[in-house]
């Protein structure tokens, strides 16, 4: 019994979202270049994405969420296409929240509440939500208190190991 709440609480959430996690997080790790991914274009005077977002980290993002859905396969077969769209959508996420605080005028590097931690998990969701499995609503719960806890604790150790500028 203990088991079973485990699993359906903490452990087949984790697994579920972690395509996304993985996409989320890649680009700091094996992104950057020399090629952003809005070519430098901007609307009304603003870049589109802001040069933290490149084609690199974008292709490096991609590739690791979809690895770990290959992974997760022979395990649990349903997960391979969540995966893709776990990631596709983690990208869209934050590419989207790049969009609104570079359209806003945040300058690049800045943090808006909420948005940051939560943008590419809830397009993430949102996009694989059609094809079932979602974890249950106590496991859904216990993702959105575990993403905000690692989006604080993984930022903090990237920056102390100078992957990143800021702490956020």
């Amino acid at each position: 019994m203990l088991y079973q709440l485990l699993y359906a609480i903490i452990l087949y959430p984790i697994i579920y979202i972690f395509p996304a996690y993985v996409a989320n997080g890649a680009p700091v790790l094996f992104g950057g270049g020399r090629r952003p991914l809005d070519f430098n274009k901007k609307i009304a005077g603003r870049r589109i994405f802001g040069p933290h977002k490149s084609i690199k980290g974008t292709v490096a993002s991609i590739i690791c969420g979809v690895a770990v859905g290959l992974i997760e396969y022979p395990f649990l077969h349903f997960m391979l296409p969540i995966a893709i769209l776990l990631t596709i959508g983690a990208n869209i996420g934050d590419l989207l929240g790049s969009f609104v605080k570079r359209q806003a005028g945040v300058p690049s590097g800045r943090s808006i509440l909420l948005l940051d931690q939560y943008g590419f998990f809830v397009v993430a969701m949102l996009l694989a939500a059609p094809l079932g499995h979602l974890p249950s609503f106590y496991g859904i719960i216990f993702l959105i208190a575990l993403t905000g806890i690692l989006h604080i604790l993984t930022n903090m150790g990237a920056h102390r190991l100078k992957i990143k500028k800021v702490p956020w």
